[in-house]
């Protein structure tokens, strides 16, 4: 294994074991920078800043 392989982390792994769903926040607010996102009978809103960050919102 070299030094790349043995310090680098697949950020969809925990624990190296579980997988992780992974969503591309650009593909979910469909190029834009707001989605809206239910769950259960709530409605979110994740929101892209201008740096880049994101906000989920009730």
């Amino acid at each position: 294994m070299t030094m790349a392989q043995t310090t680098h982390r697949d950020p969809a792994m925990l624990d190296g074991a579980q997988r992780l769903p992974l969503h591309d926040a650009r593909l979910i607010t469909e190029g834009g920078i707001q989605a809206l996102i239910a769950l259960d009978d709530q409605i979110y809103t994740l929101r892209i800043t201008r740096a880049g960050k994101l906000i989920l919102t009730k």
